[in-house]
């Protein structure tokens, strides 16, 4: 106590001395003595004092001048500066309140009528389909791949030798994000030397599966948290609905071991209820080293760890034997189901033989222009009030309170410009026949219901008559069994866009970027891959002064770039999710490769189809 009052009165005398002298106590030096001065000496003092109270009085005035000129100079320059930004701001608020007017209006139907004479008689030489792609890729020597190498590798990683336990996850999501969650799970178990369960499907809203509603034990009650209550109905359907299960398991043998289910005496540990199973939510995106110091640690303590959701849960820049795991699951082991391929290599063939004056080669389009994609992206088209009327209440019953925004005209212009607006089936004919593709061209549209299919489709059909869909190709009694099941359905349409000589893409999405990579793969790292720059294509499509000469220069021009762009391989190799294996599997998947492309083409068939039943007028394509 006494310490605590020696330290304050310390504290207290040296802020005191500093300030005001202090008392006794302080140590502060005696103050001098007062000078003794003169009468003569103050009197001179005193004029001194008077002669420099003027000059400081006219310098005060001078300042004074000074420093209100100053400040009316900085007056004026505010005055100035606030007037330029009331008028930018006045502009950007008449902006505003004219928001409602968009920017860019679709005229694409405009445009079309002004040019359908010069489009009809268009003498100019067609485009032909085996002479569309110029550039080359010169191939490098094939090396073999690296199996005893990879094996060796995967068991060096820092695990155990033997299996650390079994891996489950959900694969959620369309067809293709299913595909890169299998493809993932699979690098995964190597990562971790782990026995991978076949996985299961989640159920999706979009992609939805009736029949889960037929057999109560492909559904589960998962909480918000993932824990079983009532809040949330998970469905599941089956892997081998799509895939060939006993051929992805035979293909992996030697790299991934993989497994149906879980041994009964596992299960029987967890009351044989999946969500008893220990439950691990990865970061998106996560590297293997998570992975490892992580997740490795919880499946070596319980044997078996399920990991859900499980889509892009592993990065995509992983070591070059993971990597490869990726490239012999998609290119591989990844094979559709007997029915789905069945029914795909028929539709392939009724397309090569209804493109006979094309030599059997055909374009296929993506066509993204179904009704919930026009209502999701905002846009609008030539449907007026109506459209806007109806797209509103589609907004609000697939997205409720998503979309309030009273703008949504300026948002719809806004898009416009931006290229985020999907094709219509008439733009995707416009830009096709600017391309030089002629009338004769045969068309396989892949495609979801459009949007008021009749009158969308009706443009298209004008320009290139031999226009086929799925629909139009199978018998109903052959698509009966794929009816309502979306996934099977866009299994169909890759299939037949896989070997179409043209693949256009027309609004981005998992299912062109898959495709585009599984080309690059088949046809010596060409992607044969159309990509509109949808930017200038918009400018274009609502200049109403431009000549059809003008629009097929442009469009040629485009055309060269994608020929140019799909066989390029990003230079910096660091893959991301714009730039991933998937769609740039070379020169990581080169291995699996055969250089000869009718070798590739008759290999990829038997491997889509392990055993065909002849067919009626079908063109041979294998040997």
């Amino acid at each position: 106590m006494a310490i605590n009052t020696i330290m304050k009165n310390k504290t207290y005398n040296v802020v005191s001395g500093e300030g005001s002298g202090g008392d006794g106590n302080s140590s502060s030096p005696p103050s001098s003595p007062r000078r003794q001065t003169s009468g003569f000496s103050q009197c001179r003092r005193r004029l001194r004092s008077k002669v420099q109270l003027q000059y400081f009085r006219k310098d005060s005035l001078a300042a004074g001048i000074f420093v209100r000129r100053n400040i009316q100079f900085l007056l004026l320059l505010f005055f100035l500066y606030f007037s330029g930004l009331m008028m930018c701001v006045g502009r950007f608020s008449e902006f505003l309140r004219h928001s409602r007017e968009p920017i860019a209006i679709y005229k694409s139907h405009v445009l079309l009528e002004k040019l359908w004479h010069d489009i009809e008689t268009d003498n100019s030489t067609a485009l032909e389909l085996s002479s569309v792609w110029q550039f080359k890729r010169r191939m490098k020597v094939q090396k073999p791949c690296p199996v005893l190498a990879t094996r060796r590798r995967l068991g060096s990683v820092e695990v155990s030798s033997g299996p650390a336990g079994y891996l489950i996850v959900e694969a959620n999501g369309g067809l293709n994000q299913q595909r890169s969650a299998i493809c993932n799970a699979v690098a995964v178990a190597g990562i971790l030397n782990a026995v991978l369960v076949i996985p299961s499907f989640g159920y999706n809203s979009v992609w939805k599966d009736p029949s889960v509603w037929n057999d109560p034990s492909k559904f589960e009650v998962l909480g918000s948290d993932g824990e079983t209550d009532s809040l949330k109905i998970h469905f599941y359907s089956e892997f081998r609905d799509i895939y060939d299960e006993d051929h992805f398991i035979a293909t992996l043998e030697g790299y991934v071991k993989v497994v149906k289910e879980l041994p009964d005496e596992l299960i029987s540990k967890y009351d044989h209820n999946i969500t008893n199973i220990p439950h691990l939510r990865v970061e998106a995106w996560a590297p293997a080293k998570h992975y490892l110091g992580e997740v490795y640690p919880v499946l070596q303590e319980h044997g078996v760890i399920r990991i859900a959701p499980f889509a892009n849960r592993l990065a995509m820049n992983v070591p070059s034997h993971i990597q490869l795991l990726r490239c012999i699951t998609n290119y591989r082991a990844l094979r559709f189901a007997a029915p789905i391929t069945t029914l795909a290599q028929k539709l392939v063939n009724r397309m090569i033989v209804r493109s006979s004056m094309t030599g059997g080669k055909y374009v296929s389009v993506h066509l993204r222009f179904e009704e919930d994609m026009v209502a999701f992206s905002c846009c609008l088209y030539d449907g007026g009030d109506a459209e806007k009327s109806e797209m509103h209440s589609i907004r609000e019953k697939g997205w409720k309170g998503k979309f309030k925004r009273k703008d949504l005209d300026f948002v719809a212009g806004r898009n416009r410009i931006d290229g985020k607006c999907p094709l219509t089936p008439l733009e995707v004919g416009m830009m096709l026949r600017g391309m030089g593709f002629g009338s004769n061209t045969s068309i396989y549209l892949a495609s979801g219901k459009i949007y008021k299919g009749e009158q969308h489709l009706a443009p298209l059909s004008k320009m290139f008559p031999l226009l086929y869909t799925k629909e139009s190709l199978a018998t109903s009694d052959e698509l009966a069994p794929f009816q309502g099941y979306s996934s099977r359905l866009a299994a169909l349409d890759y299939t037949v866009c896989l070997f179409s000589e043209v693949f256009v893409t027309t609004h981005g999405g998992n299912f062109p970027h898959f495709l585009m990579g599984h080309r690059r793969f088949l046809f010596n790292g060409h992607a044969k891959t159309i990509r509109p720059d949808k930017r200038i294509l918009a400018g274009l499509l609502e200049n109403m002064t431009i000549s059809w000469k003008d629009f097929k220069d442009d469009m040629e021009a485009m055309l060269l770039e994608s020929d140019r762009k799909g066989m390029m391989i990003p230079r910096v190799r660091k893959f991301n999710r714009k730039n991933s294996i998937y769609t740039f599997p070379l020169p990581e998947c080169d291995c699996l490769q055969s250089h000869d492309s009718s070798r590739v083409i008759n290999h990829t068939l038997n491997v889509l189809v392990p055993q065909l039943e002849p067919t009626r007028g079908r063109v041979p394509v294998s040997d």
